[in-house]
């Protein structure tokens, strides 16, 4: 997945916020001020940042070479996988909507109403 494909799905998601709080060389994607994605584009091949249940992120580890433990993040919750082709897009999709609801799950029930309300475009 080229970084304009990959940028603008992870944009897509509702309430979801581009920032650069590490500097222009790490895009952070937040949903209601909580982080479910970063993006290292000058790192050649790029890596992508995601949070992951916890017996996933093994799984996943054990799959692919290139899904490491989160690179400075808890290794637990958190994986790095290489953008270098072998992890189908497909399969990559799949990881960024897990990151994405898992953060929005994790919110609060004001946070989850709020984000609701603006997906039906209420304001």
């Amino acid at each position: 997945m080229d970084l304009k494909t990959l940028t603008a799905r992870l944009l897509a998601y509702e309430g979801a916020t581009e920032e650069t709080p590490f500097g222009p060389q790490a895009l952070v994607y937040k949903v209601m001020g909580k982080m479910f994605a970063l993006v290292a584009w000058e790192e050649e091949p790029p890596v992508l940042t995601l949070k992951c249940e916890p017996g996933q992120a093994l799984f996943l580890r054990d799959l692919y070479p290139s899904v490491r433990p989160g690179y400075h993040m808890n290794k637990k919750h958190w994986n790095t996988i290489t953008l270098d082709g072998a992890v189908s897009e497909e399969e990559l999709a799949g990881m960024i909507d897990d990151s994405y609801e898992l953060v929005v799950r994790g919110l609060t029930r004001d946070q989850r109403e709020a984000l609701a309300v603006s997906q039906r475009g209420i304001s």
